[in-house]
């Protein structure tokens, strides 16, 4: 019961804060408005996420004190998205040069990545490969990417949100099935947090997210995938099937924009989910994504978590399918 109150109470800090930074942003004039390439219409208060990374943050020293959570883990995952969290709220209130802005990514990645003890061996199709230094430099890749691609995915009301609490609660699910019940903490609380700033950012967006909230998410996210990693790889499999509309989408998009020569650091509004959002509206496509995660990617990662389906395989099917989605929705084209 002691447990509830406690998420109770994560989502009441979150949904205050939010309340409190949508008047400050109000105050302030800190407001995104929109151009050609914006999803929205109106001027829109951000930096809304600032939430969300204050109250998961308090919220991890307290469960290490219940011997809920490792030290390792709590200094690596609060160090990187502390670091990112920064670093997206100096950029929302002014511009980093985007060298900065990397090299700063990387740097919270390599945190990270050291606590959570790197990247363990590779298992697929009945073979298990140690990648040693090489598997820790894409690890580090694989890091900094999820952070920008959950940077570059939240552009529509409530998607950023509905995509983090449906991967953790999914995760969840799969963890007390399992029995691993020391891994549920972290994704719970994140979604409890996400859960108190998305009511002010769905079905309409009162306050956006802003760099700080998508790039801390996305960093702790990928962190969560290879601590569980550690315990199973067939569970970082899952996250990874899990996560698989954004890091398609994005990842798609960006391989379009590149075959196309277009600059990659200029703005855009070609995603796959800004072109379907075009069509039928934010909430229909937030839900849609909902509804995709939920009664297709869970029961899937489930089936590998449990050994049913290579973990690998089960990637490749899976991406190739939402691949033929991103294509269908003309994602990375003009």
């Amino acid at each position: 019961m002691k447990s509830w109150w406690f998420l109770l109470l994560v989502f009441a800090m979150s949904w205050g804060l939010t309340f409190f930074l949508r008047r400050y942003a109000l105050a302030k004039s800190l407001m995104d408005i929109p151009n050609e390439r914006s999803s929205h219409t109106i001027p829109t208060p951000r930096g809304g996420g600032v939430a969300i990374v204050i109250s998961f943050l308090l919220a991890l020293p307290v469960i290490s004190g219940l011997d809920l959570l490792s030290h390792s883990v709590l200094y690596g995952v609060f160090g990187a998205g502390l670091f990112v969290a920064i670093i997206g709220f100096a950029d929302d209130h002014g511009h980093i040069a985007a060298r900065w802005r990397l090299l700063g990514h990387f740097t919270a990645a390599a945190w990270g990545l050291y606590w959570l003890s790197g990247l363990p061996p590779i298992g697929f199709l009945g073979f298990t490969v140690d990648l040693g230094w090489f598997g820790n430099t894409l690890a580090v890749v694989y890091l900094v990417w999820m952070l920008n691609l959950y940077n570059f995915m939240d552009g529509i009301n409530g998607l950023a949100s509905i995509e983090a609490i449906s991967a953790c609660v999914g995760m969840c699910l799969i963890y007390w099935c399992l029995g691993h019940v020391e891994l549920i903490w972290l994704p719970l609380i994140l979604a409890t947090a996400v859960a108190g700033f998305m009511y002010w950012n769905f079905p309409r967006a009162r306050i956006f997210m802003g760099d700080a909230g998508s790039g801390f998410i996305g960093i702790v996210l990928g962190g969560m995938a290879l601590q569980a990693a550690h315990i199973s790889i067939e569970l970082f499999w899952s996250w990874l099937i899990l996560l698989g509309v954004f890091i398609v989408d994005a990842t798609w998009t960006l391989i379009r924009r590149l075959v196309q020569g277009e600059k990659l650091y200029q703005a855009h509004r070609s995603h796959g989910y800004q072109k379907a959002a075009i069509r039928w509206g934010h909430q229909r496509v937030t839900w849609m994504v909902a509804i995709l995660n939920i009664g297709v990617l869970l029961p899937v990662a489930a089936l590998v978590a449990t050994g049913v389906f290579d973990g690998m395989l089960s990637i490749l099917v899976t991406y190739a399918c939402l691949s033929y989605l991103a294509y269908m929705a003309k994602a990375g084209i003009k």
